[in-house]
């Protein structure tokens, strides 16, 4: 009797070994596969231009675009991002901050330091989306304006930026997040250059965790002094230089991040903007996009750039990379689950 338990344990643990080995394997496979990709890619792509250049070629074509900045309880560093996001290299865009119900001072912060005031401004209600008290403009700088709504969470603050901008592309980015100078300008080029097919851009994420911050600036780039945020450079740069940009090349990219991607207005309108309280907003913005394009039968492309760089804070203890995770992959598994069906 004990013989025959000692035979089925060891057949168990066999199965379960060579399991392990097989997915680790296909893990193995999908990673050379990307680095090939994304090594191609980057070969194609012609070197990077100057921020001087960017703007001598596409200063006088480049589109209108609007920076939505959702924030809930941003009252320690809402002016300051504004601030920083008002400083960006390009020649026309708006910020428009939605303030999401905050219970703290996040909006009479902006009120204070930007002088705001109460004004009219016709808007498309073409996204639906919790009600907006007020709409604010400040005398001090024409790209500035303020939504002030209900709570409703991060996608119907999204969707209210949508309906009140009128770029024809829009920009999402985390209060939290800190953009390049000449990120906007080089996110923009893929619509400048292909127009008609490109429907949104995505581009690289990097750690600030570590690096000198002056000013909503990183002006020294250092490592992390502690290992956890050190292993997630590691992580977002295989992330994003590898698998991100081996995905792109064959127009199969399933996640525009949501701390910094650009998007086509129309076509986000077109697919019912961001989905109300899903935990991946961002994914499942982008799979609807494909499988929009796809049920029209339109040629489009969803493209990552390595060029424009965002930068954010890394979890720095495990308890809250683990809620990090935990979200990610909870909104991951509702995605997939949500659109199973999709062909």
């Amino acid at each position: 009797m004990i013989a025959d338990w000692s035979d089925e344990i060891v057949l168990a643990a066999t199965i379960l070994s060579w399991f392990i080995i097989a997915a680790g394997l296909a893990q193995t496979t999908i990673y050379l596969l990307q680095l090939v990709l994304a090594g191609y890619a980057l070969s194609k792509r012609p070197p990077v231009a100057r921020s001087a250049l960017l703007w001598q070629r596409y200063g006088e074509v480049a589109p209108p675009i609007a920076l939505l900045v959702p924030a809930y309880n941003e009252e320690v560093n809402v002016v300051e991002s504004v601030h920083s996001m008002l400083a960006l290299e390009y020649p026309n865009f708006e910020v428009i901050v939605v303030n999401d119900g905050s219970k703290d001072q996040t909006l009479q912060r902006l009120i204070e330091d930007f002088k705001l005031v109460k004004f009219h401004r016709p808007y498309d209600e073409a996204l639906a989306h919790k009600p907006i008290r007020g709409l604010y403009s400040s005398p001090m700088t024409e790209r500035l304006f303020v939504v002030d709504k209900e709570n409703g969470g991060k996608a119907d603050a999204q969707n209210a930026g949508i309906n009140v901008c009128r770029a024809p592309l829009f920009c999402v980015i985390d209060g939290d997040s800190i953009l390049e100078p000449d990120a906007l300008m080089r996110a923009a080029q893929p619509f400048i250059d292909d127009p008609e097919r490109t429907i949104a851009v995505g581009g690289t994420i990097r750690v600030a965790n570590g690096s000198k911050i002056e000013a909503g600036r990183v002006r020294e780039v250092h490592l992390p002094r502690r290992l956890l945020p050190l292993f997630q450079v590691v992580e977002y740069l295989r992330a994003f230089l590898m698998a991100r940009l081996a995905w792109s090349s064959v127009n199969t990219l399933m996640l525009v991040s949501g701390a910094f991607g650009m998007f086509r207005r129309a076509e986000v309108v077109a697919v019912g903007g961001f989905t109300k309280g899903s935990m991946g907003e961002d994914l499942d913005l982008v799979i609807k996009l494909h499988r929009h394009m796809r049920d029209k039968k339109r040629k489009y492309r969803v493209q990552f750039i390595p060029e424009p760089v965002c930068w954010t804070e890394a979890p720095e203890t495990l308890s809250v990379l683990a809620r990090q995770r935990t979200r990610w992959q909870r909104g991951a598994l509702e995605c997939f689950f949500r659109y199973r069906a999709c062909s």
